[in-house]
């Protein structure tokens, strides 16, 4: 009981670790490249490899998980803090691993089971996460290819208002990224993030599914007063908020 305790605090401290970090890089976008700066980002490099050891040395096989596109994130991640010469835009690419923690199915089965508002909102939690992964991405690759040439990219802000803009395809025009590469990033960031924003809409605008496992054919998600599997017809028995 104790190790699942320490695994649960693990756990929703790692979560809590991936937002400070971002948070970090936001804000270390605004001020000079001190020392001070590069010392945190050495630090937070260091404790993300001592992390990604770790996991390498208990998995079960260490060569299977480079199959994995969260592994290769989190060795980008690890040297956008450890290699100055990535760039501290880099950075942002850490927030993939709050990603791969949603999707662990430990985790997800410890979000449903300790908040209720996880389990009636999980759907579109995940959803938003995903858009906001690949906005974070984005204004993260905007910003290291423009705000040394690009006037008008000034900080991470300047990058998330272009980044938003774009992928609304709102295109007010006060910024705009020259080139060939600047038209790439746009086109990618307009095609990927408006699928991302549809799919966000779609369900936000569905009709509301509860997730509980039809124990015949294994349906997933039914209506919340549902009384039969859709599929087989098995009765179903679906807990409400009165049950204990």
């Amino acid at each position: 009981m104790g190790a699942e305790h320490r695994l649960q605090t693990f756990s929703y401290g790692l979560l809590i670790f991936d937002i400070l970090t971002v948070l970090f890089i936001v804000v270390t976008s605004f001020l000079p490249r001190t020392s001070l700066v590069e010392v945190v980002d050495v630090i937070v490099g260091v404790l993300l490899l001592a992390d990604f050891c770790a996991r390498m040395w208990i998995a079960r096989r260490p060569l299977l998980e480079l199959r994995h596109p969260a592994t290769w994130a989190d060795i980008v991640a690890i040297g956008s803090f450890l290699l100055p010469i990535t760039g501290e835009a880099g950075g942002f690419l850490r927030v993939l691993r709050t990603l791969r923690l949603l999707h662990t199915y430990t985790v997800l089965n410890r979000l449903r089971s300790d908040f209720d508002f996880f389990r009636r909102n999980e759907d579109v939690l995940i959803a938003i996460t995903h858009l906001g992964v690949f906005i974070f991405i984005m204004t993260g690759l905007v910003y290291e290819t423009q705000h040394r040439t690009n006037p008008a990219i000034a900080n991470y802000v300047d990058a998330l208002y272009f980044t938003v803009t774009a992928l609304t395809t709102t295109g007010f025009g006060d910024i705009t990224l020259p080139g060939s590469s600047g038209r790439l990033i746009s086109v990618v960031i307009m095609i990927f993030g408006v699928t991302l924003f549809l799919r966000l809409a779609q369900i936000l605008f569905r009709p509301n599914k509860v997730r509980f496992p039809c124990p015949v054919c294994g349906l997933q998600r039914h209506d919340p007063d549902a009384v039969h599997c859709k599929a087989c017809g098995e009765t179903l028995k679906i807990p409400d908020e009165g049950d204990d």
